[in-house]
């Protein structure tokens, strides 16, 4: 028997590591595909039920018909159609009701980010988080902990008119960036920056400059947190 060690092949290692980066990356992409056509899918069957099956003359008796369609549903194709999650696709059909926005979303959110969005009744409430959650990468629980932190109206923007709010969002929607006027107003923010109530554009620019500078240690991303409050009454 020939004892003698076999040459290690040059590169071997490095070999390896690409391709298992190719494979998990076409895993990944793999995922993101299926969830986005599942997603879309599931908008695409709650605008049929919605429009076609219980809207105008049918309305009598659309409840009846919705019941048959998901047994029917359910029993062919598994439990993901039963009644329960037939009713969540109505719903996100008609909090969304606009096909080509749901699929630029797909993008960057899952399904489970819809369910989250989907009981925000006010629309441009609804419309604030799907963006800035596609536009900064929120998690799923980042997007449920901004939701309940009440992020939304916490900002200046919040308190503009519609139209106003509308405009911002969709510049953010066609631009995918921030910009001062949607999340840059909040006076929490602006006492972060060292701004006070009055303050012009160029003072703006300036501190955020300032606060892209500082070390990295030190600077996270904006928050918006309300600073703590102070009492005069106690004790240092």
């Amino acid at each position: 028997m020939d004892d003698t060690p076999r040459p290690t092949l040059p590169h071997t290692n490095d070999l390896l590591a690409d391709i298992r980066t190719l494979i998990s990356t076409a895993r990944a992409g793999m995922v993101r595909t299926v969830n986005a056509e599942l997603t879309l899918l599931y908008w695409r069957i709650g605008r049929r039920i919605h429009v076609d099956q219980m809207g105008g003359h049918r309305a009598r008796y659309g409840e009846v018909l919705f019941k048959r369609i998901a047994r029917t549903l359910s029993t062919e194709f598994g439990g993901s159609f039963g009644e329960k999650s037939l009713r969540r696709m109505v719903q996100f059909s008609i909090a969304f009701a606009d096909e080509q926005i749901v699929v630029s979303l797909l993008r960057q959110l899952s399904w489970t980010h819809f369910i989250a969005l989907i009981p925000l009744s006010d629309p441009l409430k609804r419309d604030f988080y799907a963006q800035m959650a596609s536009t900064e990468g929120w998690s799923v629980r980042m997007l449920r902990q901004r939701i309940d932190s009440m992020l939304y109206e916490r900002t200046a923007l919040s308190s503009q008119p519609e139209q106003t709010i509308a405009n911002e969002l969709s510049a953010l929607r066609r631009n995918q960036q921030l910009s001062p006027g949607l999340v840059l107003r909040d006076p929490y923010v602006l006492d972060f920056l060292g701004l006070k109530d009055c303050w012009d554009e160029q003072e703006l620019e300036g501190a955020i400059l300032h606060e892209m500078q500082v070390p990295a240690r030190t600077r996270g991303r904006l928050q918006f947190r309300r600073p703590p409050e102070t009492h005069p009454d106690r004790r240092r």
